[in-house]
């Protein structure tokens, strides 16, 4: 869409508070923690590309000083709303328990979690490559006075994909927050993890960003439990490596400017 969007990990941090509220300071069921945290982080969301980013079009520079100042502002919002103490993990009755494979106990919410990510990643490649309205996105991208020539409104197009794509964003708090609980950090911790996986996989790329986010994972995970103490810099070595090798990522189409 020829935007740049830092405030992705403050969009989290506001699915996340929100399906708290609702989920434990409401007592409400867990399918509605997950509606209120997608609406309200999409609807956030929404108003930002209305508002702001619809008319800064591929103008990056501006676009990152926008968006990153909107970090600051949902920061402060969340603070001033649900105060500075981080909130703790909660997981929903029905995934509190654990199955086992192969003599491994493996947490019920773990597992929901990677089957949320799978069934994502099949959603958006599906929707990107298999249907009319992927090719609409996508010729839209390409080519915007085209896709506007032929008489498609690319204004409702774009609103309808950020919302979605910010419903996605609040809904993966709601998710999230079952391991990562949900803090004011909340923004830089995922915008920094965002940034690394799209960059390794590759700019434009659903099927890199699936195995961008693997590798990152693993990266991370390793990295925590052999060099605690250099931990936070592993997943940036392993994409200034990538960079060098690949400069579009694993399997972008795009070099990072």
């Amino acid at each position: 869409m020829g935007i740049l969007n830092l405030a992705h990990g403050a969009l989290f941090m506001v699915g996340a508070y929100l399906g708290w509220m609702v989920a434990v300071e409401y007592h409400l069921n867990y399918a509605l923690a997950i509606a209120a945290g997608g609406v309200g982080a999409g609807l956030v969301g929404l108003g930002l590309q209305q508002g702001f980013l619809r008319y800064l079009h591929r103008q990056e520079k501006e676009q990152v000083l926008l968006t990153a100042g909107f970090i600051f502002i949902l920061t402060n919002l969340a603070q001033w709303c649900f105060g500075a103490v981080a909130l703790t993990p909660f997981t929903p009755p029905f995934l509190s328990g654990s199955v086992a494979f192969f003599g491994i106990r493996y947490p019920l919410f773990r597992l929901s979690i990677i089957m949320f990510g799978i069934m994502l990643y099949v959603l958006f490649w599906w929707l990107e490559d298999h249907t009319r309205i992927g090719a609409i996105v996508r010729a839209g991208m390409d080519d915007r006075e085209m896709t506007m020539g032929l008489g498609i409104n690319l204004g409702l197009v774009k609103a309808s994909v950020f919302f979605f794509e910010t419903d996605i964003t609040g809904i993966a708090g709601v998710i999230g927050i079952q391991i990562m609980g949900a803090d004011l950090q909340l923004p830089i911790t995922i915008l920094k993890y965002a940034l690394v996986v799209v960059v390794v996989g590759g700019v434009g790329s659903v099927h890199g960003a699936l195995l961008g986010s693997i590798l990152i994972g693993l990266v991370d995970t390793f990295g925590k439990a052999l060099f605690p103490q250099f931990a936070m810099f592993t997943i940036f070595l392993v994409m200034v490596v990538i960079l060098l090798i690949r400069p579009t990522g694993l399997l972008g189409v795009r070099g990072i400017r």
